[in-house]
């Protein structure tokens, strides 16, 4: 059946492949982004489509953003800024761009009499668990980062607009996404480091931070998954491989794939990589694996992917 759908967020790296995916299915897709971390270049194939349709729009301006949604089965609400680094030097973004944003998002919905709502969370919001694989129902969530701090707000945001004015939400905490049209992140770091200096690498912390990494193109599928398998009033989900790498030997893959040898590792020191990053990350998928789904890429098969793609656009 084609569906109306709104992918907010939609010309960045999991809302172009997100857009993809749903344009492919045959439904009428509205991307609304400001372009301020997305790129043109990720969604423009698309523009010849009459199924697709891109508005440039700040989502802080909220009357704008009421009549763009208007009459969408579907919102999926990715927008936000990404980068968990930047909290520790901007203490504003994430509230601005990731729980104010949502807020209005929200509003909007609920001034359209628009019920579905999608939206990309982050396994940061579950703090350093002591859990590990960490369930959804892990608690006290206790947030390290402000860039957790805002995912978690939206959260409880989302859900308290379901409770209250009837709508359905299905919430997505993910391990760390790799792929084609990564923009950030340690295998971006790595192979410009790389590039810049073939003989060495620098590593941040002690190397062994070691974390849960899945494939964008795994991300998407489960995401689409759990939508269409289940309908509670509030639907969270974990998202992420089974497995983990730690920082050194994702430095070991890439100087692999990129056919360097003799590279000296250097650490930075400490067991965290920056203020706010979390030293150990594994998310149980036991949920979303009974209702039938489950990755096709572990983390190191992520990672090589990742790295492969990233060097053929280079």
């Amino acid at each position: 059946m084609k569906r109306k759908i709104i992918v907010t967020g939609g010309a960045g790296f999991i809302g172009s492949h997100l857009v993809d995916k749903l344009i492919a299915g045959g439904n009428e897709v509205t991307v609304i982004d400001n372009l301020s971390s997305g790129k043109m270049e990720f969604i423009e194939h698309h523009d010849q489509d009459p199924n697709f349709k891109l508005v440039k729009l700040d989502m802080l301006e909220l009357e704008k953003l009421k009549q763009a949604i208007k009459g969408a089965d579907m919102v999926y609400h990715l927008a936000a800024n990404p980068d968990v680094r930047l909290g520790a030097e901007n203490t504003k973004v994430h509230l601005e761009q990731n729980i104010m944003v949502t807020y209005n998002l929200l509003e909007s919905m609920r001034m359209n009499k628009q019920q579905n709502i999608v939206f990309t969370s982050t396994s940061t919001v579950y703090g350093e668990a002591s859990i590990i694989p960490t369930p959804e129902n892990y608690g006290p969530l206790i947030p390290i980062s402000l860039y957790g701090a805002s995912k978690l707000a939206c959260e409880a945001l989302i859900t308290s607009y379901c409770h209250t004015f009837e709508m359905r939400s299905w919430i997505f905490r993910f391990a760390n996404i790799v792929g084609e049209r990564g923009t950030h992140g340690i295998i971006i770091d790595f192979i410009n480091k790389l590039k810049t200096n073939p003989k060495a690498l620098e590593i941040l912390g002690d190397g062994q931070q070691r974390k849960s990494y899945i494939h964008v193109s795994d991300c998407i599928e489960g995401i689409l998954f759990a939508v269409n398998n289940s309908d509670e009033m509030a639907n969270i989900f974990n998202i992420g491989s089974t497995d983990t790498i730690n920082s050194t030997q994702i430095g070991e893959l890439i100087v692999k794939e990129m056919g360097l040898h003799d590279v000296k590792f250097t650490y930075t020191g400490g067991n965290r990589g920056w203020k706010g990053d979390v030293p150990k990350m594994l998310l149980s998928i036991d949920k979303l694996q009974k209702l039938g789904w489950n990755p096709s890429h572990n983390s190191k098969s992520s990672v090589i992917a990742a790295t492969r793609s990233t060097l053929e656009k280079q």
